[in-house]
């Protein structure tokens, strides 16, 4: 079974019992993430779990999803006007119970698929342990403005090693994405896990460098945080021009929050 489709679930899991004794009010509730309520969120991650599903099970249906998200993203409330329209008033509890539905379907597909096949996604073609390891990132990253928007200080576990892999290889994506050359050496990036491990990516050099907890690199990658609200040590202009501006994710190029926007709110 595919490693990465397990880390998706419990991840998954996590922030399903996280939420699952919240009551409809509080689905109503705005985080930090421009504005989006609890039920934009799991709009958001119950949308592209489908379109992740239909990506690998029918790829003729997967494309007509595409044309419609692509329309969407021109609309005046944009991708969180398209993933409400889609629900057809799904809100709440319900919500919940369908996201997690469809999760533990996406999962177990996924869990049992050729990683190297190529599927269609919104961008380039990705392989099934891209695919699937974007699900966990994306779950991840989107959980955090929940956690934070509850007041609940999230506890991490290794599996985000894929997440930090993720930001480690779209290091070049995110210079390109924004129309900059891309630098012609990566950082050494020297990780602290949440079990304790050591992670480590590239050739050591100290003048090009991060360092520091796993978890705050993920954070500043999937851009729940900016860098200046973390303690990671960065060194040299080609680490600190990455780390400014990182984007581990796909689509148009996005600015990180700004300093001392996203936090873990007292309740």
């Amino acid at each position: 079974m595919l490693p990465q489709a397990i880390d998706f679930r419990q991840e998954s899991e996590a922030l399903h019992t996280l939420l699952r004794e919240l009551g409809p009010e509080g689905f109503e509730r705005e985080t930090l993430f421009k504005s989006w309520t609890v039920n934009d969120v799991i709009a958001h991650l119950h949308l592209f779990n489908h379109a992740a599903g239909l990506s690998l099970s029918d790829e003729a249906g997967f494309l007509v999803l595409r044309e419609k998200v692509i329309a969407g993203l021109q609309r005046p409330d944009g991708m969180r006007g398209l993933a409400n329209d889609w629900l057809e008033g799904l809100t709440g509890p319900p919500l919940l119970d369908a996201w997690w539905t469809l999760t533990l379907e996406v999962s177990e597909a996924f869990a049992v698929a050729d990683p190297k096949r190529r599927l269609k996604w919104f961008g380039p073609e990705m392989s099934v342990l891209s695919s699937i390891t974007a699900r966990l990132m994306e779950v991840w990253a989107h959980g955090q403005e929940i956690y934070d928007q509850l007041g609940r200080v999230r506890v991490n576990h290794d599996r985000i090693r894929n997440i930090a892999h993720l930001g480690v290889n779209t290091f070049g994506w995110t210079f390109f994405n924004r129309g900059l050359p891309v630098p012609d050496r990566a950082p050494h990036v020297h990780l602290i896990a949440p079990s304790g491990d050591k992670w480590q990516w590239n050739a050591p050099d100290p003048q090009n460098a991060v360092s520091g907890e796993a978890v705050e690199f993920c954070q500043v990658v999937t851009q729940v945080r900016n860098i200046a609200d973390t303690s990671l040590q960065v060194s040299g202009d080609t680490a600190e021009r990455w780390m400014a501006i990182a984007q581990c994710f796909a689509g148009p190029a996005e600015d990180p929050p700004l300093p001392g926007t996203r936090f873990v709110q007292r309740r």
